[in-house]
């Protein structure tokens, strides 16, 4: 079974078909980047310039970086334009794309969902933690595989500041930090998060999981497993489809 999936970052908008026994991508993801400003209209173009990229006429599941209530209404919007705050995302996609059925969730929360079922969390219980790193940083929060939606555990405070103005992969490349520092950045968001959650698995997400190899050997003193996101900088697309499709029933 196939279902479009796509993915809404602060940098860039990417989607594909996919093939939903896998949990991979049926067909190479099509990227186009986030208009600045991120406006609901500019992101909804974008939208739909990846969708038509494949003909797609389908169901399409989409996620959002913030949190999305009801399936559809967005209450924050930190990386996209503020406007986006009280927009019916479901609505404005849905008519963007000619009347196609379309899902919205939080953007981590979709990757975390395709890790636990086809990933690095795949039969793992307890408390485990997904954490993706971009143009912010995303968390999805799972007790014994349920997940508990919208953490946004990236806007913990941390030295003063939200957490991921100091450790995101943006941050790393804003200010030209080297993976070795920027690791240290993250081992201190790592011990803030597992000081509140005490999870027994942490999966690091977003696009530095294909680099883990750079960096994840600096970070010391947590007590949770560490391990790399298996899907990479797929999982938010996977998991985009697979709330389309349960949704669809």
């Amino acid at each position: 079974m196939q279902i479009f999936g796509l993915d809404i970052g602060g940098s860039g908008i990417k989607g594909a078909p996919v093939d939903l026994d896998r949990g991979d991508l049926a067909q190479e993801r099509f990227k186009v980047l986030t208009p600045h400003p991120a406006t609901p209209d500019g992101v909804a173009d974008g939208v739909k310039q990846v969708v038509e990229h494949y003909g797609w006429t389908g169901p399409v599941g989409l996620t959002f970086p913030g949190v999305v209530t009801d399936g559809s209404t967005i209450r924050t919007a930190a990386n996209v334009d503020k406007s986006w705050i009280d927009t019916d995302a479901r609505a404005l996609f849905s008519e963007r794309l000619g009347g196609h059925p379309v899902t919205v969730v939080n953007d981590a929360d979709a990757a975390g969902v395709a890790e636990m079922h086809f990933g690095a969390g795949r039969d793992r219980r307890g408390t485990v933690i997904l954490l993706t790193f971009g143009t912010g940083i995303g968390s999805a929060l799972f007790i014994n595989g349920a997940l508990v939606p919208n953490t946004e555990l990236g806007h913990l405070e941390l030295h003063g500041h939200d957490a991921e103005k100091r450790a995101s992969s943006k941050a790393k490349e804003d200010e030209e930090l080297t993976w070795e520092h920027w690791a240290h950045r993250v081992q201190k968001y790592l011990a803030h998060v597992e000081m509140l959650f005490s999870p027994e698995l942490f999966i690091i997400g977003g696009g530095v999981s294909r680099k883990s190899h750079k960096f994840l050997h600096y970070i010391e003193g947590i007590q949770a497993e560490i391990v790399p996101a298996q899907l990479q900088n797929n999982a938010g697309i996977v998991g985009a489809a697979m709330h389309a499709a349960e949704q669809a029933g």
